[in-house]
């Protein structure tokens, strides 16, 4: 699929750090799957969702900038090009776990109540176990494809100009359908505006940890472009989830409320509103400011309590529908990505090319 650089003496400051993440968090998520499948399923999919968004985020920005330029994206491209990387080379395996685990997830998968769950959801043609399996392969590679393409020109210090537009369509139809599939479809509740919200969270996690792990290419007037689209994307995704609730509001349909509805418990209500505050209010007022975004420090601090409330964003979505709130499986799972990730860029990681540094035009 992609051509991946012959594995080398991976970096040993980092090996043992990367390694433990991949072992406890892998042994927890085993252990999970085992005492409680269902539970696992849940945290698995959390963990699988934002994982995705985070590679997906990163081949978005990384075709965008191919379109407009800036000095932004010749700064993250290391970044940006190393998360498009890990795609084709860990997804298929992320991906079995989850494909195993249809039943405790999706109540259209469960033998017992398919009828009821395809009326309910009006769709049972469209969710049924085999051809959700055969969509999901589908869109793994299809997304292999698209990293093994991106990554193969810029490697060879190529533009992806050529081809990003046509690619940008491609990722945007692929990912709102791999949305409503994988998360939107655990309920009965239907929302055209739910993949354009998940498309924010993908770019502002892509952006967010792009511009965290990078700080010796950024200078300070790249800083402040960074600061800029930071902004414009947060409040885009604050746009989109009050735009979602609007909607559902005037509509007043009992399947959609319900939703809602089901994220109103003292719990999930806490959360909506932690949401609200760290992920909109705090970053908007502080990269508002031209002196905060300039700063590295604070930069950087905005870019990591983005990620983190992405985390959150993505639990709020999913965990609900499953009646459960996070708990230590679901910190398993998502170490569990991060240090397995972690040892495939140590080993597999294709050497950088030539950019021009973060000051440059």
């Amino acid at each position: 699929m992609m051509m991946m650089t012959p594995p080398r003496r991976p970096d040993a400051s980092i090996l043992g750090p990367a390694l433990a993440c991949a072992v406890l968090g892998g042994s927890g998520a085993l252990l999970g799957w085992l005492l409680d499948p269902a539970d696992f399923a849940g945290a698995w999919l959390g963990a699988l969702l934002l994982w995705i968004m985070w590679s997906l985020g990163s081949m978005a920005l990384l075709l965008t900038h191919a379109l407009t330029g800036g000095r932004w994206g010749h700064a993250l491209r290391p970044a940006l090009r190393d998360a498009v990387a890990a795609l084709p080379l860990l997804l298929p395996p992320l991906l079995v776990p989850l494909l195993l685990n249809l039943s405790p997830l999706y109540r259209w998968a469960r033998p017992e109540a398919g009828a009821e769950a395809g009326a309910a959801l009006r769709n049972g043609l469209w969710l049924n176990a085999p051809f959700f399996s055969a969509r999901v392969v589908a869109y793994a590679l299809l997304w292999s494809v698209l990293s093994a393409m991106i990554v193969r020109r810029l490697r060879a210090g190529a533009s992806v100009a050529s081809f990003a537009g046509p690619m940008l369509f491609v990722l945007a139809v692929s990912f709102t359908l791999a949305m409503f599939d994988l998360a939107m479809s655990l309920e009965d509740f239907t929302s055209g505006i739910y993949g354009m919200l998940c498309a924010a969270d993908a770019a502002i996690l892509a952006l967010s940890v792009a511009t965290a792990s990078s700080p010796e290419r950024i200078g300070g007037a790249v800083r402040d472009d960074l600061g800029r689209l930071l902004l414009a994307l947060t409040v885009l995704w604050a746009y989109l989830a009050f735009c979602q609730l609007l909607v559902v509001w005037q509509s007043n349909l009992a399947s959609d409320a319900g939703w809602y509805l089901r994220r109103l418990t003292p719990f999930w209500t806490g959360m909506g509103v932690a949401l609200a505050v760290l992920r909109f209010a705090v970053p908007f007022f502080v990269l508002i400011w031209p002196a905060a975004r300039r700063r590295a420090r604070v930069l950087r601090g905005i870019c990591v309590l983005t990620a983190a409330t992405t985390v959150l964003h993505v639990w709020w979505l999913v965990l609900p529908a499953l009646g459960r709130r996070p708990d230590g499986l679901d910190a398993a799972c998502l170490l569990a990505f991060g240090g397995v990730t972690a040892l495939a860029w140590l080993y597999y990681r294709p050497p950088a090319h030539p950019t021009r540094a973060g000051g440059g035009a």
